[in-house]
């Protein structure tokens, strides 16, 4: 009897700036201290690109270490999705632009719009091209380059954010892989998380700029409990659809936003500290990269082994969130 294909994670890289921007650094620049970052984010520093690099920069670095980690060649790729909400421009697509720079030029290309829930939505969307066939070698990125999109005066959002990028190469498998995904979205709370210019409806313009329309604008404490929730409902649909139970959890790796976030979530689960993968600290929220530099720390570190039960939860702007339930 033929074995159930599964999408499974060959290889993984991240791809992080070299600038690193403290919360001492954020002292000078806005009124705001690292005490009181630290103790209501859990982040000490972040990563910010400089000036002339771009989202495919980053998201290009993780997919040269994710590639060669899984011991493919560029030209065995046969699809690039790039999870991002900070391409270098409109057209074209980041994906293509990746595809340029690490020489991928058999495969396809395309973008992938889902914030910080992007490298999952990602992985579902891949898993399905494994799965049926269609492809056998997918490389996932998740990328974002927030920090061009700060308003570096509101320290509601500043002191949040960074940039990087984390990839992951699919591939067929019989024994391990991807149990279970659940996928969620509410637009109408799409209003709480915006970047509201520059786009066909208010493009770029004097007015745009005056109002600081281009800068991400957050409602913090709506935000905050709806990701409890939704990452808390999505973890537990996953679970349900794979069948696998909470005590089964070897690692859980949530969205690195915000600490109170992730252990509000924990509680709701029932989950130990010990079982939870927490690198914010070094990073902040860098949206679509998030997981993907989490999951691939959490391997470096020896923290995820084979056979292990690894969860991943996310939530971002649109409202979107998801999780996915994957044996190592």
């Amino acid at each position: 009897m033929n074995k159930t294909i599964k999408a499974s994670i060959a290889g993984l890289g991240f791809g992080v700036p070299d600038r690193v921007l403290t919360n001492r650094d954020l002292e000078k620049m806005v009124d705001t201290s690292d005490e009181w970052i630290r103790t209501r984010t859990g982040i000490s520093e972040r990563r910010v690109i400089d000036k002339g690099m771009g989202t495919s920069d980053l998201a290009a670095k993780a997919a040269v270490a994710a590639m060669k980690s899984a011991g493919v060649k560029p030209e065995e790729i046969e699809l690039i999705i790039t999870a991002t909400s900070t391409p270098d421009m409109p057209l074209p697509s980041c994906a293509c632009l990746v595809q340029q720079k690490i020489g991928a030029g058999k495969a396809a290309a395309f973008d992938l719009a889902a914030a910080c829930s992007g490298f999952v939505y990602g992985l579902a969307t891949g898993e399905q091209f494994i799965r049926t066939g269609f492809y056998k070698n997918v490389l996932v990125i998740g990328a974002d380059a927030i920090s061009s999109y700060i308003d570096w005066t509101d320290r509601s959002t500043c002191v949040l954010f960074g940039d990087g990028a984390g990839a992951a190469v699919l591939k067929p498998s019989t024994d391990h892989g991807i149990l279970a995904s659940s996928l969620g979205s509410d637009g109408q709370y799409a209003d709480l998380l915006t970047i509201s210019c520059g786009g066909s409806k208010r493009p770029a313009s004097h007015a745009s700029v005056d109002e600081k329309g281009h800068y991400l604008k957050m409602a913090g404490a709506e935000v905050f409990k709806l990701a409890v929730r939704g990452m808390t409902d999505s973890v537990t649909e996953a679970l349900s659809r794979a069948g696998v139970k909470q005590d089964e959890i070897a690692c859980f790796i949530p969205h690195q936003a915000n600490l109170r976030i992730i252990d509000a979530v924990a509680e709701r689960l029932d989950l130990p500290k010990e079982k939870i993968f927490v690198n914010l600290q070094k990073y902040g929220n860098t949206s679509a990269a998030s997981c993907a530099i989490a999951l691939c720390e959490a391997v470096e570190q020896k923290k995820v082994k084979k056979g292990d039960k690894v969860v991943l939860a996310t939530f971002g702007s649109g409202l979107v969130w998801a999780a996915m339930v994957i044996e190592w």
